[in-house]
């Protein structure tokens, strides 16, 4: 039967401006004519709401745009020309946006105004369409009224992944087909030589530059190691592509395949020539690959760590320099906000008393290993060119774009005495979304909630009968950087003494222009030297020895590990308690923090397979490739190692409350990312939620009131802008410009620092002057501050670990600007305690000198004032200078979510919010 379908180029940075001309006006209408044939619909049929929930009607959920990530051709040509939308398209957009405006009179009589009904089944009124995939009579799908969300019930196993795989394909096959050749490195090829293309696929490729009998080999151990979960696991997933294939060749003799196939040129919309390739198990892994470089691996960023490192040394001398380092780059910050609060030390990648093995580059000697090679046309062009200079530094930065964030209160004090939460995953937006909504039942299954389209066989974050999870990603350190010595030439290496030659991995591609991506021909060949190691990134001398650097994560050749994982959390058979949802959880090797919630109980754990390492060697910095500093009982063949027990891992149960907002996790227990410091986005729900607990009587209206509330909130604006105004208050400020600006910025925290509209669709901020202000002063006040007293070298360095700024107009995160997600990263912790000491106020892991006015009240006054004087004369459009989404000046829209077009449908942006993509409103009644 004719359903959904996919988008149109795989444009990741920029929505297209449209398709050609030939495309508009008359001829589309003709092409649309000619493309629309009668659709057959789905037999209506009851289907009562399960007997197997125990939440009460009190589970709701939300995922924007929509269900709907598919679109014939003639649904794209009509969304381009009129900007009609295929159904369930973008039917969670609105609910989902309207929260931003409407949070502050929330109850929990009103949540489903802005979330779906999440309680199993469909009741019968609701029902909107039942199908047999394949005419298969051991499986069924309904589809609700509301949303469209497939609801698979299932007799067996078999069948019941088989309609899994079915549902998937009619929701998301041209994104799960896109995804799979970036996993694979062969995005252009696929979709177009979009400088953005090549971009995306060069940064994935350069982190799992995988062959296909690596692929495989992923599968096979998998499944070898794990039992009989193992090979249930590999059973499901071949039902599951059964399942997909055969929507592939159903849509594609009924011709309701997604339009993006004629677009991009693999189908004929006349003759119907071209093929849809079917899926296999080894894309699987492709795509598995993609979503854990994306959200769960951290580490990384040694070699920059070191060239900051020595940045500080040539700046202050050995000792001081370092001490001015390790303050800057705040391990185990005694300010910072925690998830575990109480008062337990998880040691992790901790400071050595005297570090072994380290390799530190010589000065000056660093050079970035090349990617690609071979560039012909489009792909030579400075556009493309600076694609894959931003891509390269994304996939060795240490600042991965953790995104998500979780709300846990237990029952003691909540208003039913039943744990509430409030959670879910920020991955970016697209259109269509890279999660899609779904619930299977069958035999040892039963959840409901988000999967990645192309490995939703389970559902991957959601709830079970009687519990809810979901994770945020944590950054712990899981990937290390070793110097391997060169010997011969720059391709072998000294391994365990014995000279080794480099693996050469390649993958070419070329691409031609098509109606979707008009980009002109081009090709290159992607590159990658890998040793036992891991991969080469950069090479450089060490006390004069030529080196490469190469990164060896614990996750790398098994991201197909954590299938297990997720089949336990989809058992209902398993997780019955939350000691049992951590022992699911601890099966999953992707760096998460996992969040649990059942009528009695909460839990908190962190996953990923932490890697025991050498004694004496600082994850920080790059150490040696000798056998002595490698991983305990490391085995280079298969990339296994010792871990560290699930016990040293943070975790906890019946916590009084648990947030993440990819802050740190527990005491002692470092990231490898910068900026865990005294002001961190984390605080922003800690201070909200802390006060409700105090309170007591939490609700599920209160606690998505307070998520709403801090998804609004400007960070720097709630907790550092108080004590800036304060130096620049210390004494009358009589310059008229400067006086000005600080009415607008103190009327801005009394109104609550919040970047909001005027009113709902007003496209217009209240406090617009203050907003503009703080957004042009941040910058220029850290320059001012910092760059004196650090010295140009090293402020550039510290820059390069962590950004100065990540405000919602920036462009930062997977998606580049537009992406919601804000001040993860920023020195705003720095400011804050520079400030703090600067006033005199006790400050606990203090930076080891004052910056502002290098001590002076007056003088850091002065400095402020001159810099926010000319914060206070930048125009709107210098401020906001406009993009491909944005006029220049329009504030409102340089702060806009944009829902990034990975197909032909295309929606309209949304006010601005920090907050998960995919998310959870819970409180269960009862438990089995």
């Amino acid at each position: 039967m004719a359903r959904r379908t996919p988008r149109n180029v795989l444009d990741r940075l920029r929505t297209p401006r449209g398709f050609p001309g030939f495309l508009k006006s008359t001829a589309i209408c003709i092409l649309i004519a000619g493309l629309l044939s009668p659709l057959s619909q789905a037999v209506a049929a009851e289907q009562v709401t399960a007997s197997n929930d125990y939440c009460g009607g009190q589970c709701s959920d939300i995922l924007p745009p929509g269900e709907n990530g598919n679109a014939t051709l003639a649904q794209i040509l009509l969304n381009q020309a009129f900007g009609t939308q295929p159904a369930h398209a973008e039917d969670q957009l609105g609910p989902y946006a309207n929260l931003a405006t409407g949070y502050s009179a929330l109850t929990d009589a009103k949540i489903n105004t802005f979330f779906n009904d999440a309680s199993f089944g469909v009741p019968s009124d609701q029902v909107a369409s039942t199908e047999n995939p394949g005419g298969r009579t051991d499986v069924t799908i309904v589809r609700d009224k509301k949303a469209g969300i497939p609801h698979i019930t299932g007799t067996t196993r078999y069948g019941t992944e088989y309609g899994a795989g079915y549902a998937a394909a009619e929701d998301r096959l041209w994104l799960m087909d896109v995804f799979r050749h970036v996993g694979r490195g062969q995005l252009t090829t696929f979709a177009g030589g979009a400088p953005s293309n090549q971009g995306l696929e060069q940064e994935f490729w350069r982190n799992a530059p995988y062959s296909e009998a690596d692929l495989q080999a992923q599968i096979d151990n998998a499944v070898a190691g794990a039992g009989a979960r193992g090979q249930q696991a590999l059973a499901d997933a071949n039902a599951y592509l059964a399942g997909v294939n055969a929507y592939i060749d159903a849509s594609d003799s009924g011709r309701y395949f997604p339009g993006e196939y004629v677009l991009t040129g693999h189908k004929d919309s006349i003759t119907n020539a071209g093929t849809i390739d079917h899926f296999k198990i080894t894309d699987l892994v492709a795509l598995a690959s993609v979503i854990g470089a994306l959200f769960g691996s951290g580490g990384g960023g040694e070699v920059n760590n070191a060239l900051s490192l020595l940045a500080a040394q040539s700046q202050y001398g050995l000792e001081q320099g370092t001490k001015v380092w390790e303050s800057f780059r705040e391990r185990n910050d005694p300010e910072a906000v925690l998830t575990v609060h109480d008062g337990k030390s998880f040691p992790y990648a901790t400071k050595p008393a005297n570090a072994l093995g380290q390799a530190l580059p010589d000065a000056g000697s660093v050079t970035q290993e090349p990617l690609v090679y071979d560039r012909t046309g489009a792909a030579a062009t400075t556009t493309a060119t600076g694609a894959s200079t931003t891509a390269a530094a994304t996939a060795v930065s240490s600042a991965r774009r953790g995104m998500s964030n979780a709300l846990v209160v237990s029952g003691k004090a909540t208003a039913s005495g039943h744990p509430v939460a409030v959670f879910g995953p920020q991955t970016g937006y697209f259109a269509p979304q890279l999660l899609m909504l779904q619930e299977i039942q069958g035999p040892g299954l039963s959840a409901r909630g988000a999967s990645f389209a192309g490995l939703s066989l389970y559902v991957e974050l959601g709830r079970g009968q009687d519990f809810s999870w979901s994770a945020t990603t944590s950054g712990q350190d899981i990937i290390d950087t070793y110097a391997v010595e060169l010997c011969q030439d720059d391709y072998h290496y000294l391994y365990h003494g014995t000279c080794t030659a480099m693996d050469k991995i390649e993958q070419k591609n070329a691409w031609k222009p098509t109606t979707a991506d008009s980009t002109a021909a081009g090709s290159y060949t992607m590159r990658v030297w890998r040793t036992k190691y891991g991969p080469v990134e950069y090479r450089a001398t060490v006390g004069g020895k030529k080196v490469a650097y190469t990164t060896l994560r614990s996750s790398y050749l098994h991201e197909a590990d954590s299938i297990i994982g997720f089949q336990m959390l989809n058992d209902p058979g398993y997780v019955t308690s939350p000691q049992t949802f951590q022992s699911a959880v601890q099966h999953i090797n992707y760096t998460f923090n996992w969040f649990y919630a059942d009528s009695q109980h909460t839990a908190y754990y962190n996953s990923g397979d932490n890697p025991v390492r050498a004694a004496g060697t600082d994850p920080e910095f790059p150490v040696w490739a000798q056998s002595a500093y490698e991983w305990k009982n490391w085995v280079p063949g298969t990339n296994t190692a010792d871990y560290t027990a699930p016990s040293a891992h943070p975790n906890s149960i019946d916590q009084d409350y648990y947030i993440s907002w990819n802050n740190k996790q527990a005491l002692d227990y470092s990231t490898a990312s910068w900026g865990d410091g005294s002001v961190h986005r984390g605080n922003l729900l800690e201070d909200r939620v802390k006060k409700l607990v105090a309170a007591g009587g939490v609700t599920r209206a209160s606690l998505v009131k307070a998520m709403a509330d801090a998804a609004l909130a400007d960070l720097r604006a709630e907790d550092v802008l108080p004590r800036l105004l304060k130096v620049v208050t210390s004494s009358t400020v009589t310059d008229t410009t400067a006086a000005a600006a600080v009415t607008k910025l103190q009327a801005w925290i009394t109104a609550g620092a919040r970047r909001t509209e005027t009113t709902a669709g007003s496209k217009t901020y209240a406090n617009a002057d203050a907003v503009r202000i703080l957004d042009a002063w941040w910058p220029l006040l850290v320059k001012a501050e910092f760059q004196p007293g650090l010295g140009t070298g090293l402020y550039t360095a510290i820059t390069a670990n962590l950004p100065i700024d990540e405000s919602p107009s920036a462009a930062h995160g997977p998606t580049g600007a537009h992406a919601g997600s804000s001040f993860q990263y920023g020195w705003w912790s720095y400011v804050d305690k520079d400030i703090r000491s600067v006033l005199g106020e006790t400050v606990q892991g203090a930076l080891p000198q004052k910056y502002c006015g290098a001590g002076s009240l007056t003088a850091c006054r002065d400095l402020l004032i001159s810099t926010l004087k000319t914060a206070a004369g930048q125009t709107a459009a210098q401020v906001y200078p406009g993009d491909d989404q944005c006029s220049a000046g329009d504030q409102w829209c340089a702060d806009s979510i944009v829902q990034r077009t990975l197909g032909g449908i295309k929606h309209g942006k949304i006010s601005w919010q920090n907050r998960p993509t995919f998310q959870q409103v819970v409180e269960y009644t009862s438990h089995r």
